[in-house]
């Protein structure tokens, strides 16, 4: 097996060195926006440990920011030329009147975690639980089981007992005893699974259950359209520096191991579940299939969350999707 993934990572790498010829002219540059210890990093340093940005004819520069509200400030001052967020943010900015357009980093979303030996095993069994939900009261994942919990007749903003936090905090109060459940971020949920609580319910099985039949890339690279039309050869390298560097980590053990101390892994199990979570959102296509179903959900989140999540628009606005980015 090793062999196996070995030979591919040869083989992306090929495939890269393949594409190369460009890297003997100018290289574009693009200004990335990464929070320190943010999931991107582990893309980037994939990037950078195979020389895959040089391979591709792209100088990336990394600018690390605290906080997710920093790195669109930086994106919208021009100090960045890309940032990561979700097409939510895309489509609100745009119906204001701005240029932002997306295209796909990751599928994964939340997941409710319950506590270890709790007696939750769907959403029914939340009532009259506490439940810590990782963000606020807009967060999509929180919108999303809400959705499904209405169409299961419980409404668990009524029904349970609800505290917001931060992802890290929640997960020490249900490791405490002090909450029944929690709905975090998958790379938090992927800690606590780990550790062998059990996973009541991942967003992705509850988007199917709501009938949504493909993965939905939800957070990906946010960039001006107006900069793309400028340098489409700066967006085509990075787009597919960034997949070589997601085909290594869907391959290669041996990468995870390399990238063990970046994740911030406490031990082989939550690498583990780090890889898999990882490999689990690395999305497969981004075309006509994929962007019907993004603007169905966003009619749910429209009707869920209200103005509040979508602003002036109950629609998804045209141009949110970069044009030149399919696969």
């Amino acid at each position: 097996m090793q062999r196996i993934r070995l030979y591919v990572v040869t083989f992306v790498m090929a495939m890269a060195m393949a594409a190369g010829p460009v890297a003997a002219r100018a290289e574009p540059t693009l200004r990335i926006a990464v929070l320190k210890f943010g999931t991107v990093n582990w893309v980037m340093d994939v990037i950078r440990h195979h020389h895959l940005d040089r391979a591709n004819g792209i100088h990336i520069e990394e600018v690390a920011l605290a906080t997710n509200q920093a790195t669109l400030v930086a994106l919208q001052a021009g100090r960045v030329d890309c940032a990561v967020s979700d097409w939510l943010w895309v489509s609100r900015q745009r119906a204001a009147g701005a240029h932002w357009s997306f295209f796909p980093f990751s599928t994964d979303l939340g997941a409710l975690v319950a506590a270890r030996g709790s007696p939750i095993h769907q959403l029914s069994d939340l009532r009259h639980r506490r439940l810590g939900v990782a963000g606020g009261p807009l967060d999509k994942s929180w919108v999303i089981l809400q959705a499904l919990a209405k169409e299961q007749h419980i409404d668990l903003a009524r029904e349970t007992s609800v505290s917001f936090g931060a992802p890290p905090l929640l997960n020490q109060e249900l490791l405490a005893g002090r909450l029944d459940a929690v709905l975090t971020f998958w790379n938090f949920a992927a800690r606590l699974k780990s550790r062998g609580l059990p996973v009541v319910l991942s967003m992705s099985d509850a988007l199917r259950q709501l009938g949504f039949t493909t993965p939905i890339p939800l957070v990906g690279y946010v960039v001006s359209s107006r900069w793309a039309r400028a340098h489409p050869q700066a967006v085509a390298r990075f787009v597919r520096a960034t997949r070589q560097a997601q085909s290594i980590l869907a391959t290669s053990n041996a990468e995870w191991n390399w990238l063990a101390r970046r994740t911030g892994a406490r031990d082989a199990a939550e690498l583990k579940a780090f890889r898999d979570g990882f490999r689990a959102g690395i999305p497969a296509h981004w075309g006509n299939r994929e962007r019907r179903e993004a603007k169905a959900l966003y009619a749910l989140f429209a009707k869920v969350g209200g103005r509040k999540l979508v602003g002036k628009s109950p629609t998804l606005q045209p141009g949110t999707f970069l044009a030149t980015v399919r696969y």
